[in-house]
């Protein structure tokens, strides 16, 4: 584990809970939608049955109904129309020395439990963090994470190894509100960490957020081409990229088929398809390596238009320092255009 010994540690910040609870009372006079997670159809799940509500402050193109957390898509985040009602809520996340991805008020009502559980994929390996920041809670509202118990007090600052396995129940009289806020790491959010967890740290399973480098628009069309896809690359893990590509070159029988990809230029962008569908905006980090929007580079595309041996796709997969790659052809299109 990068975290080390520790599960959850407090981070440096400490905010005004007469503040965070007026601007809560404020929010707290619309409705609350039910918690949704986020898979492979790019929209949100079921809602769950669970007294679990949520308010999204950003979210995947500023959308109030978004309860999800987001992932791999074509938009961007940005901040909700219930964000603008919290100007002091707003200063904190302005404060935070990264970017951010979905940030929610995030709500378990009295007597709920949220059954044992990793966020996957999360932590310092993968590129982002899920930071805890709670407003109302009470003794009888415990997580449980890697094993420990914790009950965060309102106006404090905390990160979770969230990858651990955990479980939340609400046993007290009243319901328990957080704000769960997902960001990227860099060497900035990290200085909020206490010196006893970087010393701790194995500072080689960290994976730092790149940020983009543009490409001018009339470099995008070298990049536009179709490969084959695994579908692990998309949904699985580094485990199973590294079977797919086993499969792929023994042509097992058992093996499950590419995906039929291609890059595309669309206003002034990349887009990665699948399957004939759009699937991802292509975020440039360097060097020809992209990243999807919604993603970290903890999974990655590296083009080579030029390639020894003709253009291919380096697709990979990161979990800190350790790295699976699967290698395949790719054919330029013949049309580079929406």
């Amino acid at each position: 584990m990068s975290s080390g010994a520790f599960a959850a540690v407090q981070l440096k910040g400490e905010y005004d809970v007469d503040r965070l609870l007026a601007e809560l009372h404020d929010l707290e006079r619309t409705t609350w939608a039910a918690q949704r997670t986020y898979g492979e159809s790019l929209e949100p799940g079921e809602a769950t049955e669970l007294d679990w509500r949520v308010l999204p402050l950003r979210s995947p193109e500023g959308s109030d109904e978004r309860t999800d957390p987001g992932g791999l898509g074509l938009v961007g985040y940005a901040g909700t129309s219930w964000l603008a009602r919290a100007p002091y809520m707003a200063s904190i996340l302005d404060a935070l020395p990264t970017e951010l991805r979905a940030v929610r008020l995030m709500s378990l009502g009295v007597g709920a439990e949220v059954d044992e559980h990793r966020d996957v994929p999360y932590g310092l390996p993968a590129g982002w963090v899920r930071l805890h920041i709670p407003l109302v809670t009470n003794d009888q509202a415990v997580l449980t994470l890697g094993g420990e118990k914790h009950t965060w007090q309102p106006g404090t600052l905390w990160f979770g190894d969230f990858s651990r396995l955990h479980s939340v129940r609400n046993d007290g009289t009243e319901r328990r509100v957080h704000m769960v806020i997902d960001a990227y790491v860099n060497h900035e959010l990290l200085e909020l960490f206490p010196a006893e967890f970087h010393d701790e740290l194995r500072w080689s399973d960290v994976l730092l957020n790149r940020p983009e480098l543009p490409l001018v628009e009339a470099e995008l069309p070298s990049f536009a081409c179709e490969f084959p896809l695994p579908d692990a690359f998309l949904y699985g893990e580094s485990e199973e990229l590294a079977a797919a590509d086993d499969q792929h070159t023994a042509d097992a029988v058992s093996a499950s088929p590419d995906r039929a990809g291609r890059i595309r230029v669309d206003n002034e962008r990349l887009v990665l398809d699948v399957d004939g569908e759009p699937r991802a905006g292509l975020v440039h980090l360097g060097e020809g390596e992209f990243r999807a929007m919604g993603w970290t580079a903890e999974r990655t595309l590296k083009i080579e238009p030029t390639g020894v041996g003709g253009p291919r796709i380096r697709l990979r997969m990161r979990w800190g320092s350790r790295m699976e790659e699967v290698i395949r052809p790719a054919t330029p299109a013949t049309t580079v255009t929406a």
